[in-house]
């Protein structure tokens, strides 16, 4: 189980790095990494007997992430017509 969790950390690590054409693929690979580091961090707070409350937490930030992550998304595709990576620049912002 815990090997299985490392496979979709790490596979996950690699989209993140090879996915820097379009935001919606980061977006999604950013997210696929929360949701495995959430289960790496369920099973061990289960396994050692932690209180629950900073799995909350830490699904509390995962959904703002979430959502400010959309909200940039939404915001580009309305100034530039598309989610290209490459047609930002620092310098229009």
């Amino acid at each position: 189980m815990i090997l299985s969790l490392i496979v979709m950390f790490v596979s996950g690590l690699i989209l993140f790095c090879l996915s820097h054409k379009h935001l919606l693929l980061t977006l999604f690979s950013i997210e696929y990494l929360v949701l495995s580091l959430y289960l790496m961090f369920n099973i061990f707070m289960l396994m050692f007997g932690f209180e629950m409350y900073f799995i909350l937490v830490f699904l509390i930030f995962s959904v703002c992430e979430g959502a400010l992550g959309l909200g940039v998304l939404v915001s580009m595709i309305r100034s530039y017509g598309n989610d290209y990576l490459s047609s930002l620049s620092i310098l229009s912002w």
